[in-house]
């Protein structure tokens, strides 16, 4: 019987030239951005409105069906969408942990399980900002297509969560090369590979 040899996580992947191009724009706007006399008022007010998009875009691809003004309103907690109360949940949910990544990243702080773990409970948890951290899924999930019902993907066996993601944490803190916005994007796609919700 052969062992299989399990090795840290590395991901494979190429970098088009349209995304250099992007990445390479957007360097040249952060740079005369960070020249601009901007007030502190303006600042914050330039921060919440990227928290506000982020979380209408990151619940949309999920299939939350409020629009973005919608979303400033449940948010504003000046409105309430009757029969859309998943998605004010899942909205709340999203906004409570991009305000923790946003506070854990001025911390500067290396990424835990726990931190990980804390996140998604505040995004599963509807805007409560107490919440107790969710572990690792227990059991087998699979992720179906709304229209037939098949499976659409099989994620790795729960027992193979706490390593999965112990090797994927320690690739997220390894100091790199990498733009930000790549690791980001890589960080999102294996976090969704290993833990589907």
């Amino acid at each position: 019987m052969t062992t299989k040899k399990r090795t840290g996580f590395n991901p494979i992947f190429s970098i088009a030239p349209a995304v250099a191009t992007g990445l390479i724009r957007i360097e040249a706007v952060k740079q005369a951005i960070g020249t601009l006399p901007i007030t502190p008022r303006v600042l914050a007010n330039l921060r919440e409105t990227t928290r506000l998009f982020s979380t209408h875009y990151s619940t949309v691809i999920e299939g939350n069906r409020l629009t973005q003004e919608q979303v400033a309103q449940v948010i504003g907690g000046d409105q309430h969408f009757p029969g859309r109360e998943r998605d004010q949940d899942e909205v709340k949910g999203c906004y409570a942990a991009l305000d923790e990544a946003e506070r854990l990243a001025k911390r500067r702080g290396k990424v835990s399980a726990a931190t990980v773990q804390k996140l998604h409970s505040l995004v599963m948890g509807g805007g409560k900002t107490r919440v107790k951290s969710t572990p690792y899924h227990d059991g087998q999930n699979v992720i179906r297509d709304a229209h037939s019902k098949g499976i659409a993907y099989m994620p790795p066996e729960a027992k193979d969560a706490p390593w999965l993601m112990e090797q994927f944490i320690t690739w997220i803190n390894q100091k790199d090369e990498l733009p930000v916005p790549i690791k980001a994007g890589i960080a999102h796609y294996q976090h969704a590979t290993i833990q589907p919700h």
